[in-house]
């Protein structure tokens, strides 16, 4: 790579940070987490377990924000001395190492660039994930199961922490629905534009004659409430059954009517939880996911109306939007976006960053062209 190359692309990515920079305004974080940490110290903190939690949960989000930020601008100065002395000494080999540097940094800005588009109201929450296979029988349930190891290899590619709540097996493979947590910041915000129908074509593996199959299974994610967030519900709205957790197969996993299931008389919205031993323990966990899902109902119907009221008429978000086509060739395709990738199976072990970011960025242009409609 020439000087010439490095000195521009070194300038462009300075550009990028120092907007990213100024978006996330460095000098109003240091001051937040001034705030927070002297309320972390006060000794009455825990008297408010809630609030306790909120105040330790955004100064670790805020802490972990500005490392980020200013370890890639030390990153970004260091890597331009490192350029300009190999430079001055021709040493080839420096230049190669710098320029590995430059392509993960810029890799990096990137992505952090990304984050700052994340700035809805509950884009910094952690998410829940629920998969619910649809159209085309056993290879739908399988299907099902291939994304949501997909979305948990994603986390674990992360180091994002993933708990399974529920977990719905069909009789002969795969499951026909799950719902799983994934705790880290802004998970919403990031997996929320995998929401929507999924359609997978492949030669199916359980058909003796060997046809291709086309089967469907839909991603809904839903932000994490806290307790601040005012979501009631009525108890003559709630039908509450007990039943004893299962696994593949139909397998009972446990000897007593411990798991949950809420159904929201209204809505008809339905959840489980069997992931705890205690009954009252998995009841509390899916009323949190029960609220989270009436919070995601109720911001649909405020965009429906918002919608109505611009004219909007077209359903462009949240139907099918990722074809992942096995057979006769190999490509995963965001409908949306036009992303697409032949790495199948790289796709399907959770390296998927290219597809959010896109999607994120698809989102945003997408919400500013309406917004100016």
């Amino acid at each position: 790579m020439a000087g010439t190359d490095f000195d521009t692309q070194i300038k462009q990515l300075d550009a990028t940070l120092r907007s990213i920079e100024n978006v996330l305004d460095l000098d109003g974080m240091r001051g937040e987490i001034a705030d927070l940490q002297e309320q972390v110290g006060a000794p009455d903190l825990w008297d408010d377990q809630a609030n306790a939690q909120r105040v330790t949960g955004r100064l670790s989000v805020l802490q972990a924000e500005l490392e980020r930020t200013t370890g890639l601008r030390q990153r970004l100065d260091d890597l331009g001395v490192l350029v300009e002395l190999a430079q001055e000494e021709s040493d080839a080999d420096t230049l190669a190492e710098a320029e590995a540097d430059l392509r993960r940094i810029h890799k990096a800005i990137e992505a952090l660039e990304v984050r700052t588009l994340l700035s809805g109201e509950y884009d910094s929450r952690e998410a829940l994930i629920s998969v619910r296979s649809g159209a085309g029988g056993v290879d739908a349930a399988d299907f099902a199961e291939m994304l949501m190891r997909m979305y948990v290899r994603w986390a674990e590619r992360h180091k994002y922490p993933t708990e399974v709540y529920d977990t719905s097996y069909a009789e002969e493979a795969g499951i026909k629905s799950a719902t799983f947590a994934v705790k880290a910041p802004y998970a919403y915000g990031t997996l929320s534009v995998e929401s929507g129908t999924h359609r997978l074509v492949r030669i199916s593996p359980f058909d003796n004659q060997g046809r291709r199959q086309t089967s469907f299974a839909a991603i809904e994610v839903v932000p994490v409430l806290e307790q601040t967030d005012e979501i009631d519900i009525p108890e003559d709205e709630i039908k509450v059954d007990v039943y004893r957790s299962s696994g593949p197969g139909g397998q009972s996993v446990n000897t007593t009517d411990s798991a949950v299931r809420l159904t929201h008389i209204p809505t008809g919205i339905v959840v489980s939880c069997q992931n705890e031993k205690s009954q009252l323990q998995n009841k509390a966990t899916a009323m949190v996911i029960l609220k989270a899902k009436l919070l995601a109902v109720r911001k649909a119907e405020e965009r429906a109306t918002l919608d109505e009221l611009r004219g909007d008429v077209a359903a462009s978000w949240g139907d099918q939007m990722r074809n992942y086509v096995l057979h006769p060739y190999q490509m995963v395709k965001d409908l949306r976006t036009e992303y697409e990738t032949g790495n199948t199976s790289a796709v399907f072990d959770g390296e998927i960053d290219d597809f959010i970011e896109a999607g994120i960025r698809w989102r945003r242009s997408h919400e500013t062209a309406t917004a100016a409609s």
